[in-house]
């Protein structure tokens, strides 16, 4: 019987601070109404000085894991998408792994930008299939707040902060992730990049004084691409699957701008109704986004069991991504009690006690032990 990777449970987390296109009215020239017209954006969510990637990725996966009634313990792989993580090493998903007590997993970071979470669901879902791993935790996660230009108007107005996780789990049932497709085309790096920070360009007063930290974007290039590649990608992952655009459910595109959406709905021929968008709270959050979105249309029952979804998006690099997925979860949704809350806060209490005894044991180890 073949084992696929099945959608156990699912969780998200958005910064409480809100920012407004009013708002950004008072920081940039612009208006409500050139934003609104040009991205379909209203609001973003903004990281506060305590929230990091890390700190986010954690609780969307706390969420995940208690939606799936997993332990920690039990998961073997730990995938965290995102371009802007707290640092260039130790990966988030090493931070991730020590927060959970996950002790058994295997943690690594995905550098693929907005296409970056479908990129780790399918590394893991095909982990999964091969039978190397049997539990796995993704989540995409960015502070892009951190990186904009917020001088920028043509940027700054797009992007905001959250996280979005999924536990994957080896089911020999019918469903779960039925195909994906991956591309780059890297001829296409300077049109979304970070230019300083790296090897290439480290750090020093000349990268800071020439605004060399914060992105940049050629927008209409962007735009060009995206309404090309995530409709010929979506044809790809169902044609790969065997299946047609008749038999989808539902889509949820990388949430970047109302105008994609809309133009990649024109390209395939669907009705409105199946795609699912919530660019308009949120903004652009990049490797964040479409987990973001599946979350949050499971709970507005916009996804049911047998559903057909398929994952679409784009992304820096340039690259592009789509998963194709048979609900399989049951649904809808039970919640945690509060016993079984409390007992995961117990767990995830034990986690941060043995992360900090074993930093104890390093140091003493290391004050005592003699040089060989």
């Amino acid at each position: 019987m073949t084992s696929r990777a099945h959608v156990a449970g699912w969780g998200k987390y958005v910064p409480e601070r809100v920012l407004t296109n009013d708002d950004l009215t008072q920081m940039v020239e612009t208006s409500d109404e050139w934003i609104r017209s040009r991205t379909g954006i209203l609001e973003r969510r903004i990281a506060s000085d305590s929230d990091t990637t890390a700190s986010m990725a954690i609780e969307a996966a706390h969420e995940a894991i208690e939606m799936a009634g997993i332990r920690p313990s039990d998961i073997d792989m730990i995938i965290v998408a995102t371009c802007t993580p707290d640092h260039v090493f130790p990966s988030t998903a090493c931070l991730v792994q020590d927060a959970i007590g996950a002790t058994h997993a295997a943690a690594f970071d995905v550098a693929a930008g907005c296409s970056g979470f479908v990129y780790g669901l399918s590394v893991a879902a095909d982990l999964i299939a091969a039978e190397a791993y049997q539990t796995a935790l993704v989540i995409g996660a960015e502070t892009l707040s951190r990186i904009v230009d917020w001088e920028d108007r043509a940027t700054c107005v797009l992007f905001g902060d959250g996280a979005g996780a999924v536990i994957l789990r080896s089911n020999g049932a019918d469903g779960g992730i039925l195909s994906s497709v991956l591309g780059s085309d890297g001829s296409g790096g300077d049109l979304l990049h970070l230019p300083a920070g790296g090897s290439r360009h480290p750090a020093s007063h000349h990268t800071v004084s020439e605004r060399m930290h914060f992105l940049k974007m050629k927008g209409r290039e962007v735009f060009r691409f995206a309404v090309s590649v995530m409709p010929d990608a979506t044809r790809q992952v169902l044609g790969q699957a065997g299946l047609t655009l008749e038999e989808v459910s539902l889509i949820i595109p990388h949430q970047a701008n109302r105008r994609i959406t809309n133009a990649s709905v024109k390209a395939l021929g669907l009705p409105e109704d199946r795609i699912y968008s919530n660019v308009e709270r949120y903004g652009n959050t990049s490797a964040a986004s479409i987990p973001i979105a599946l979350c949050e249309a499971v709970e507005e029952d916009r996804v049911h069991r047998d559903d057909l979804v398929v994952l679409v998006g784009f992304g820096a690099g340039l690259t592009w991504a789509a998963s194709a997925v048979r609900w399989s979860a049951p649904l809808p949704t039970i919640r945690p009690a509060r016993w079984e809350k409390a007992w995961y806060g117990i767990r995830y209490r034990y986690a941060a006690i043995r992360s900090l005894a074993r930093r104890v044991i390093r140091w003493i180890a290391a004050r005592f032990s003699r040089d060989e």
